[in-house]
C-alpha cells in the first residue's frame, strides 16, 4: 500500500533558505528517536494539524509505515511540493546514502494528528 497523491505543485525555496542550508546536517528524520543500535534507528514522526517538521536529510536506506493516517505535505529542495493522503498501513522504502541524500520537510496538512514509524537501516 502506498500513499495517494492529491496534488503536486511548487513552492519558493527562498522562503526556507536558512533551513535548507542547515538541512544536510539535520539527520533527525523523525520527531522522536525511540530506539537505536548498531543496525537500526527507529523514529516516530508525530505531527498535530498544521505542524511541520523541518527540512532534514536522509542519508541511509529506510522505510516508513503510517500508524495514524491523514493529509501530509512534503517539500523538496528543488521547489516541488506534494500533498498526499496517508492511510494506516501505507509503507514506503527508499534508498539513500551520504553521497546521494534526499532532503525534504513534512507538514501535517490535515485536521487530525498524523503519525508514522520510520526505520533507518544503518548497515
Amino acid at each position: 500500500m502506498t500513499a495517494r497523491v492529491i496534488e503536486t505543485t511548487s513552492f519558493d525555496p527562498n522562503a526556507f533558505v536558512e533551513e535548507l542550508d542547515n538541512a544536510p546536517a539535520n539527520l533527525d528524520v523523525g520527531t522522536r528517536l525511540w530506539f537505536e543500535n548498531q543496525a537500526i534507528r527507529v523514529w516516530e514522526v508525530r505531527l498535530k494539524p498544521g505542524e511541520r517538521g523541518p527540512f532534514h536529510a536522509h542519508t541511509r536506506r529506510y522505510f516508513w509505515t503510517v500508524v495514524d493516517g491523514g493529509i501530509g505535505r512534503q517539500r523538496t529542495a528543488d521547489g516541488t511540493m506534494i500533498t498526499r493522503e496517508y492511510n494506516v498501513g501505507d509503507t514506503n522504502y527508499s534508498e539513500h546514502s551520504p553521497d546521494d541524500p534526499t532532503i525534504h520537510d513534512f507538514e501535517n496538512a490535515g485536521d487530525t494528528d498524523i503519525r508514522f514509524v520510520t526505520v533507518e537501516l544503518l548497515d
